[in-house]
């Protein structure tokens, strides 16, 4: 039963599925376990005709997308191998143009939301929370609108609710997009970070630009899009230190970003004295402070 082996090969991947897919050459979309209550970022197709196959993968992305194929024996003609070929890039082909009618579709969302909100309060409470300045955030009613652009354009927006929940818009793109805070200026450095406060603080700290990729694996895609737009700005990785997290992810990814772009890391300056807790330049900063 076909149907039985790729639900096994995504359950490797992704964990138990309670549902079976369906070997019927067509694109369905799923729940991925571990996402968002509601979300179907998943999708998968199965086809039963020749050599059976199928691949499945998620869109939700973290810097990159990966995506997994299955079939039930190796092509043992040309012809066959021919066959799964196109197929494999038939599918591809598929999936490219739904992710950027979706990209498409947040993009616009959020121009229109953007344009609409007001500037950001201080007094907004996640903002007092992490002792920052509004600087380039919006607001709609009681959401702080984050902007992420991507070649110059704005294409997606982090909201954040007062009790620090953040979402991006749906389908909005993520992979090389940042948040600009300051001006960019030839030979002046621009920091890439991680999150928004942590941007901010180092702004703050620093006067300098910083753009912030949101997550460690989205790091490199936007230093290499800040290499081609700004290319006489030298570039620093201020990479996050998550010390009690196994890996230590936020140091691992920044460290990996800086030496395929041959450019400087630096992170915390940790004294010794700080919680394990803590993990980027905005903790250290609010801990000084009291906060």
């Amino acid at each position: 039963m076909i149907e039985a082996h790729l639900h096994a090969a995504m359950q490797a991947v992704h964990g138990p599925l309670n549902w079976l897919p369906k070997a019927d050459g067509q694109i369905h979309r799923y729940y991925v376990p571990g996402d968002r209550a509601g979300t179907r970022n998943g999708a998968y197709a199965l086809y039963s005709d020749g050599i059976a196959s199928g691949w499945f993968g998620s869109f939700k992305e973290t810097g990159g997308t990966t995506w997994h194929t299955w079939s039930s024996r190796t092509p043992s003609t040309p012809f066959e191998l021919e066959s799964i070929r196109k197929r494999v890039e038939q599918a591809r082909r598929q999936r490219e143009a739904e992710q950027l009618h979706r990209q498409q579709l947040a993009a616009a969302k959020s121009m229109r939301l953007y344009a609409l909100a007001v500037p950001a309060k201080a007094s907004h409470p996640y903002l007092v929370n992490k002792g920052c300045g509004p600087h380039n955030l919006r607001q709609r009613d009681s959401t702080l609108l984050v902007p992420l652009y991507h070649e110059c354009k704005l294409v997606n927006l982090q909201r954040i609710c007062p009790d620090g929940t953040k979402r991006f818009m749906f389908g909005g793109r993520v992979a090389g997009a940042h948040s600009p805070m300051g001006k960019v200026e030839p030979g002046k450095l621009i920091y890439v970070c991680e999150g928004w406060a942590t941007g901010a603080t180092i702004h703050e700290l620093t006067d300098a630009a910083v753009a912030c990729a949101m997550n460690a694996g989205n790091l490199l895609a936007v230093g290499q899009q800040l290499r081609r737009i700004h290319p006489n700005s030298p570039l620093v990785i201020a990479g996050d230190d998550d010390r009690q997290t196994k890996g230590n992810p936020g140091r691992t990814s920044a460290e990996r970003a800086a030496e395929q772009l041959g450019c400087g890391v630096v992170f915390p300056p940790w004294s010794g004295a700080e919680p394990l807790s803590l993990s980027d330049f905005n903790d250290l900063k609010n801990w000084q402070e009291g906060y």
